[in-house]
């Protein structure tokens, strides 16, 4: 499945829940599934910096494509991380390159989260693909 298609499927998902509780309830379930990061992956080197919680996001290229995995001491935050890394693991550089995330405005993510919350989901985006022009130029 394409970066787009994965994208469409999640717009899909929120437009089926009512109210932003529920789309909370979702992003925290999301957050419950994913698998974490052992400890020593929880340094500054992918410690994502401008989010109110602390996130980190490690990338391994393999096979051509890269693999996000993800934690957050928090629970929102780890739900909207593991959002990000089911989108983007599993895809080349450059697709990620040529990817855009107008899917977080799409499903209103954004009006929900506080400035300083958006702010971190920002932080986000930009380390994935950070991730993929590095991992790009080794290659």
């Amino acid at each position: 499945m394409t970066i787009k298609e994965k994208q469409k499927e999640l717009i899909d998902e929120f437009a089926f829940l009512e109210d932003w509780e529920q789309k909370y309830e979702y992003i925290i379930d999301l957050g419950k599934e994913l698998k974490g990061l052992s400890d020593d992956k929880k340094g500054d080197e992918n410690l994502i910096k401008g989010c109110q919680s602390k996130v980190w996001i490690d990338a391994e290229f393999k096979d051509g494509k890269l693999f996000f995995d993800a934690d957050s001491d928090g629970i929102l935050p780890k739900g909207i991380v593991s959002l990000l890394v089911s989108i983007y693991s599993g895809h080349s550089t450059q697709e990620i390159l040529d990817s855009d995330f107008e899917f977080i405005s799409e499903i209103g993510l954004q009006e929900f989260l506080s400035p300083s919350r958006a702010n971190g989901l920002m932080a986000m985006t930009k380390q994935i693909k950070f991730y993929a022009v590095a991992y790009q130029l080794k290659s």
